[in-house]
């Protein structure tokens, strides 16, 4: 009975752990749907809302998060990371384990790939008619607007560790319980002031998942009229947000948010 009791339990284990990283996928591939979609809106010619500009740009993606954050819970993804970043801070926090918080970062760059592949779908007449090469990567990934690799790469770190410290913030204990549902919109009104407040440097990656993850759909689709996919700022959104992880959690403790 004992054994039998044991197996059930590994059973249940293994089928939730696979339904969390399903729900990270699925939430990171709504994430990517609709950040890259409001991107290539504003962006790709001859789409009605080209020219919309940054403010609508911002607003996309963080809508584009709060509604990932719900697509991961109601997927079965309870933390709805989204985000290898967040990922790697809860680890240094004890939620995850190394080998889950790894496969929990690859099911994200996973749905990453796959929002961007929807995106390229959705706007698929509108590549061939767009010149210019470098605003179909920016559908894609972020790119610096003044290419300065320390600048770059500190401007992630900050950007970063502003995320994750206010997002402890947001689920810290002084602050009370939130009503179901009102923590991922909060976390996207997060997402929508960095945009407005820190995004212009390097177009607020944040996420190695939301970066990556479209970066290699970029590469590997037969986008019409595509360049290459500047893989030598590809290493920047990557490094910097996972750096910031580590500063946002020594922020935190040190701060008293946890």
């Amino acid at each position: 009975m004992l054994l039998e009791n044991s197996a059930y339990l590994e059973k249940k284990r293994r089928v939730l752990f696979m339904t969390n990283l399903f729900g990270e996928f699925f939430g990171t591939m709504v994430l990517i749907i609709f950040g890259g979609g409001v991107v290539a809106n504003c962006l790709l010619s001859k789409s009605k809302a080209e020219g919309a500009g940054w403010l609508t740009i911002v607003t996309g993606w963080a809508m584009g998060v709060m509604l990932g954050v719900f697509s991961a819970i109601a997927t079965g993804a309870p933390q709805a990371d989204l985000n290898p970043a967040v990922t790697l801070a809860k680890t240094f926090l004890g939620v995850y384990a190394p080998g889950h918080a790894v496969m929990t970062m690859l099911a994200e760059l996973a749905g990453g790939f796959a929002g961007g592949v929807v995106v390229w779908l959705a706007f698929l007449p509108h590549w061939e008619v767009t010149e210019d090469k470098g605003l179909k990567l920016a559908v894609f990934s972020t790119g610096p607007a003044i290419r300065n690799t320390f600048a770059n790469l500190l401007c992630e770190i900050i950007a970063t560790t502003v995320l994750i410290t206010m997002i402890f913030a947001i689920f810290s204990k002084p602050v009370g319980n939130l009503a179901p549902g009102f923590g991922p919109y909060l976390v996207g009104m997060l997402v929508w002031a960095l945009g407005l407040s820190l995004g212009g440097p390097t177009g607020y990656a944040l996420n190695p998942a939301r970066d990556l993850g479209p970066r290699i759909a970029h590469a590997i689709l037969p986008i019409a009229g595509k360049g290459d996919s500047d893989w030598g700022y590809a290493w920047v959104p990557v490094v910097g947000p996972m750096i910031g992880a580590g500063v946002a959690v020594a922020v935190a403790k040190a701060t008293g948010m946890l």
